[in-house]
């Protein structure tokens, strides 16, 4: 058992810094969609970590909460949970759209905005990726086209 708690803590102490910190901050990429993920997962990081400075007190009396705080921090930035993205999608997107303050959309017309914000962050990324490729006014007929089949329907 000794063993195993040990292997525990040297796991901790390597793996913690490298995926709550190290891992968030080498990432590069192209498209500004992805911001959403990081900007959550960094804010809410630093929301995890003014918890535990508040209560430090009572989390040593816990010795489960390094481990608990590592796999949440995991879910959150591995691309395969994309959790960030999820608390973002699901919790906060809502409270900025109210705001009126739902930026990152701006280079686009309103009508474009209305759609991207409709869908989901893995299928903004696609459109965002076919809008700089064949640009907005083919993204516009794509939109055209989908509205008449809608009508059909």
């Amino acid at each position: 058992m000794a063993v195993l708690g040990s292997m525990a803590r040297v796991l901790d102490t390597l793996i913690g810094p490298g995926v709550m910190l190290l891992y968030p901050l080498a990432i590069e990429s192209p498209s500004t969609l992805d911001d959403q993920q990081w900007l959550t997962y960094w804010v809410l990081y630093s929301f995890m970590t003014l918890f535990e400075l508040s209560f430090y007190r009572i989390l040593a009396w816990f010795p489960i909460w390094p481990y608990m705080k590592l796999v949440f921090c995991i879910w959150l930035v591995l691309p395969m949970f994309n959790g960030a993205a999820f608390i973002y999608e699901n919790y906060v997107r809502q409270y900025v759209k109210q705001i009126g303050s739902y930026g990152g959309f701006n280079k686009y017309p309103d009508e474009q905005k209305k759609v991207l914000q409709m869908i989901s962050l893995d299928a903004r990324k696609s459109v965002e990726r076919y809008i700089d490729r064949y640009g907005p006014d083919a993204f516009e007929r794509v939109i055209k086209v989908a509205e008449k089949e809608a009508r059909k329907h």
